[in-house]
């Protein structure tokens, strides 16, 4: 049976790293790297790579570009669950990261935003143990109502679900109120916003303000709310706890991180309950993505010596 699934994207990340300024009308060079992603099959392939048994949903272009993706996350030992279609391409994402490692994205819709309620693989949403959502398939509709439903699904059945927000500016620009409805009939037991996410939504600057209006904005669910390098703030009916992330250096990427950390906690606190103990380990996951390249690194030593320490992974 497979324990995890997570619905939504997977796309391509395009990443460019500009060595000098953007200007009107000039040119500079750069590092320019093509790299799967997509915030859904992310927190899947972690999700993997962490030990647990997962799932992905969603669904890519009848395209080579979709070959090559819908591939590589079966090489990440994710179960996949996609469907092909013909009139769409598989989604593209840009992220223009600047000299501190932090992204700004332009994501396009492709494929992985047509997902449609009779596409569900609704036997595996039966089966699973828990659901992963991210905001990406709530902001338009399609995949709004497909997610929905799957979320539905899972839950009817036993299974918990957690929610990423994944975009202050997207909350921003649809406003509170219509968020609220979007998320009126979503389930949620676990919360991924980060800091600026977290802001977005409360209006509160300080994290345990922060974590405390989300867990009664979100009744019963595990708010985890991810601060970067200064780790993250947990909060559910039985704490309220900072904590503290990993010393590293300047990021070089912070693609992905997020998506890393999600999957780690999922794997850690859906095996073992420990709310205190999955934070500190994927706390050491996002930091570790930071410290390379795309939201899926090739697998080195020090993520392999991360997972032996912890006792997960590979």
């Amino acid at each position: 049976m497979t324990i995890i699934l997570a619905v939504g994207d997977l796309v391509w990340d395009v990443l460019v790293k500009p060595d000098g300024l953007l200007l009107p009308g000039g040119d500079t060079t750069g590092s320019i790297k093509l790299a799967p992603g997509g915030s859904a099959a992310n927190v899947a392939a972690w999700i993997a790579r962490c030990g647990v048994r997962a799932g992905f949903i969603g669904a890519v272009g009848a395209d080579a570009f979709g070959d090559l993706i819908a591939a590589d996350l079966r090489q990440e030992g994710v179960e996949a669950h996609i469907v092909r279609l013909r009139d769409n391409e598989t989604g593209v994402v840009l992220a223009l990261i600047d000299r501190a490692g932090q992204r700004s994205m332009v994501t396009n819709r492709g494929a992985d935003h047509q997902l449609m309620p009779d596409m569900l693989p609704e036997t595996a949403l039966r089966a699973c143990r828990h659901l992963h959502i991210t905001g990406w398939s709530l902001f338009s509709d399609p995949p709004r109502t497909a997610a929905l439903y799957a979320a539905q699904i899972a839950s009817a059945s036993g299974a918990t679900i957690s929610f990423d927000p994944a975009s202050y500016q997207i909350i921003r620009e649809i406003g509170h109120d219509q968020f609220d409805r979007i998320t009126a009939n979503l389930p949620v037991d676990i919360l991924f916003p980060n800091r600026d996410e977290g802001q977005a939504l409360t209006g509160e600057r300080d994290p345990q303000t922060i974590a405390a209006a989300l867990h009664e904005r979100f009744p019963g669910a595990l708010v985890a709310l991810k601060l970067d390098r200064d780790g993250c703030f947990i909060m559910d009916h039985m704490r309220a706890l900072h904590v503290p992330g990993q010393a590293i250096d300047t990021p070089i990427d912070t693609t992905g991180a997020g998506d890393a950390f999600n999957g780690a906690f999922l794997a850690r606190y859906l095996t073992t309950g420990d709310a205190p103990a999955s934070a500190r380990f994927a706390n050491r996951i996002g930091a570790w993505v930071t410290q390379h390249t795309s939201a899926r690194p090739p697998v080195d030593d020090g993520l392999r010596r991360i997972l032996q320490e912890t006792g997960a992974g590979l």
